[in-house]
């Protein structure tokens, strides 16, 4: 059987920001992820401020392969969550539409394919980007109960915040754009 799921409650174009109790999480501890679906099957997402070290955008051209491509700017990857690492996504504006790029809204889409790696190299591709290896899901109803068990804090997301601001500094102004204060949150949180 399966359980109905309203759209209008769907997270997708949302940000979820990691609360203190996820702190002992490696992979998502003090985290960003902005939300690129959220239906009856789930929850996917990108976080979107964990740079990656060890593997550069020319290891990843060089995997596709992909020759003759000149940057005018290294191109910073992120570890976009704990699944499927060798798996590329790019989170960008939505003057960037070809097929296979879902629009989520807002301005933002994703694409998943090597057209828009390939375009990115040359050049070619969206004014905003952020690249992705790896991502985060939740089945359904887990992204539910964690939000509910106060692992996660929901809020809209922000292109400036997503495109334009420091990975250091995405989650805190994350937290300040809720205008919650977490020093509150965390006192009260349990259940009765």
């Amino acid at each position: 059987m399966t359980e109905n799921f309203d759209n209008k409650l769907s997270l997708a174009g949302k940000f979820l920001i990691a609360l203190p109790s996820l702190s002992e999480s490696e992979s998502f501890s003090r985290s960003v992820v902005y939300v690129c679906s959220h239906n009856k099957n789930g929850a996917m997402g990108l976080i979107i401020n964990k740079r990656l070290n060890e593997f550069t955008f020319s290891d990843l051209m060089f995997q596709i392969p992909i020759k003759n491509y000149e940057r005018l700017n290294e191109i910073m990857l992120y570890n976009g969550g704990p699944l499927e690492k060798v798996r590329g996504m790019v989170l960008h504006s939505d003057d960037y539409i070809k097929d296979g790029t879902l629009i989520i809204g807002k301005g933002i889409a994703v694409s998943s394919t090597t057209e828009i790696i390939s375009d990115i190299a040359f050049d070619r591709g969206p004014e905003d980007k952020l690249v992705a290896l790896g991502y985060s899901f939740w089945q359904p109803r887990q992204l539910e109960a964690e939000i509910y068990e106060n692992y996660w804090l929901v809020t809209n997301s922000d292109k400036e915040i997503l495109f334009h601001t420091s990975d250091e500094d995405k989650w805190q102004r994350a937290i300040d754009e809720t205008k919650i204060d977490l020093s509150h949150l965390v006192s009260i949180t349990g259940r009765a």
